[in-house]
């Protein structure tokens, strides 16, 4: 019988199902509870004096051979020796077979004529041996084959190149199958591995020209502050610098109170009087640092609006939100905005036209995801390019507390199916809810769902 590992995103591993009773170790992460969990079994197989075999909790599981000399090696499901058969009395009897019925004799074939002593000789040779390397220099010598090139540059454009464009898939070096790979076990990554190597490869791009994204949905509390964070952080994390979060909001945005602050309190109030200084042929990025604030961990800059203020004090215009574009545009690959929540706003409209990606944040909350809807449907309506922008939007449905449950989500996803290019769902995360926020404080689950949701992004781009 073989053993079953489970083990917790918070590290609490458990070993069930060999007929003894479960037992259960406690680890400070995931990683450190499957080390724990591989010593466990090695010292059960040393004890027994015989290999064990152990299926992890992956989907697709993974099965592996415990050594009592401490090997461990992955092995096919099928070679897992089943539970031991009953006895030889208590086997059911098999039915006697009945007698064959008796077949008519099959038709004489006709005898193949005796070949010629040179084709015998070609038959005989062996039907193993592997055919010679063509030379990429010279053209087919077979009967088919074309005429021979008539000068050097034919055979140019005709050979075959020295270089092997196959590439090997690099080993595993997530959950179990990575594990294996770090004790020298090259091991190919699961279906999940390798899935998440295509959306970190998705995000790793640079596209030819800045890509702008704006977050919106006119409700209040919908998430939006969290998207844009984390957003920004998984693109400027896997695809490196250039990433900009900034606060299109002049009523008490809050991106700032959820992001590091740097060595000042500039916002865009400070950048404006001096958008056209950097937009000078003299203008370096590293200006920006007078009014962007860095995010030490997760490696981009946010420009912050000034919450501490009333709306009348911090009014900007259409053509504020054009000045600040063309300087963020100048000095950043990607531009994330955080909208506000009037979509009568002159900002927010003038965002809508300079953005090339949308991005739908809701909760799993009725009055979210209906505002978030509403909000598709009106720019279907509104021009051209605002249909085309809704038509390719991305929702992002965060589960709003710790009790929602998973269907919720679901049931949100389907109903933006027809609205938009792609819904992805965020699970609830103690971490998201308040204060500074980091990609790295998230659980692993939650880092690998906004990986999803940027990669959707992404394929948008």
């Amino acid at each position: 019988m073989s053993i079953q590992i489970s083990i917790t995103p918070d590290g609490t591993a458990t070993l069930h199902g060999d007929g003894t009773e479960p037992e259960t170790l406690v680890a400070a992460t995931y990683a450190e509870a499957q080390a724990q969990a591989i010593d466990k079994l090695i010292a059960r197989a040393k004890a027994a004096g015989e290999p064990l075999h152990a299926i992890t909790d992956e989907n697709p599981p993974t099965t592996l051979r415990i050594e009592p000399t401490g090997t461990v090696t992955p092995v096919p499901a099928a070679e897992v020796p089943s539970s031991s058969p009953a006895p030889a009395e208590t086997q059911p009897e098999q039915p006697s077979a009945a007698p064959a019925e008796a077949k008519p004799a099959a038709p004489a074939q006709p005898v193949e004529p005796t070949p010629p002593p040179a084709a015998a000789a070609a038959a005989a040779q062996p039907a193993t041996q592997a055919p010679s390397r063509p030379n990429p220099f010279t053209a087919d010598s077979s009967p088919a084959a074309t005429p021979a090139p008539a000068s050097r540059r034919q055979v140019r454009e005709q050979r075959q190149s020295f270089l092997n464009q196959e590439q090997r898939e690099q080993p595993a070096t997530e959950g179990w199958r990575g594990v294996l790979a770090s004790m020298g076990i090259r091991i190919a990554p699961s279906e999940a591995e390798k899935a998440q190597r295509i959306d970190r490869q998705a995000v790793s791009q640079h596209w030819p020209g800045p890509r702008t994204i704006a977050i919106v949905n006119g409700k209040g509390g919908a998430s939006k502050t969290p998207t844009t964070i984390l957003l920004s952080a998984v693109f400027a994390r896997f695809g490196g610098g250039g990433v900009l979060a900034y606060d299109n909001n002049q009523t008490r945005g809050t991106l700032g109170w959820r992001t590091e602050q740097g060595p000042h309190d500039a916002t865009i109030l400070d950048l404006l009087p001096k958008a056209n200084d950097l937009l000078s042929t003299g203008a370096q990025s590293a200006d920006l640092a007078h009014f962007v604030h860095h995010q030490t961990t997760d490696r981009y800059d946010v420009l912050r609006s000034k919450p501490v203020a009333l709306a009348d004090a911090q009014r900007v215009d259409a053509g504020d939100v054009d000045a600040i574009h063309q300087v963020t545009s100048k000095f950043y690959r990607l531009i994330f905005i955080d909208s506000g929540n009037d979509e009568s706003d002159p900002l927010w409209k003038r965002m809508i036209d300079l953005s090339d990606q949308l991005v739908v944040a809701t909760t799993t909350k009725d009055e979210h995801a209906e505002a978030g809807a509403l909000l598709l449907e009106a720019l279907a309506d509104r021009d051209e390019r605002s249909a085309a922008l809704a038509d390719d939007a991305v929702v992002i449905v965060s589960e709003s507390n710790d009790s929602a449950k998973p269907t919720e989500a679901a049931e949100v996803r389907s109903g933006f199916s027809k609205l938009a290019r792609e819904a992805v769902s965020i699970p609830y995360d103690p971490a998201m809810v308040d204060g500074v926020l980091h990609y790295d404080a998230l659980r692993s689950s939650t880092q690998r769902a906004w990986l999803r949701a940027a990669a959707a992004v992404a394929r948008g781009l």
